[in-house]
């Protein structure tokens, strides 16, 4: 996973807390359902960058 893309989705995920935060806050379930979205959305990410990190160390140790 690139750096760029860490960044990316770490940003996704605190604005996803903050939203739902907001949303407790001010009794929005509209808002905080978007914040748990967004945070959800932010760990498929990072499950996908990690699969697909891990199939280029697989594919690296069968050219050795």
């Amino acid at each position: 996973m690139s750096g760029i893309d860490k960044i990316k989705n770490a940003a996704e995920e605190l604005k996803g807390k903050a939203k739902e935060g907001m949303g407790k806050a001010t009794d929005n379930e509209q808002m905080q359902a978007e914040g748990q979205a967004d945070q959800t959305s932010a760990e498929a990410k990072k499950a996908g960058e990690n699969v697909k990190d891990t199939a280029g160390d697989v594919k690296d140790a069968f050219k050795n």
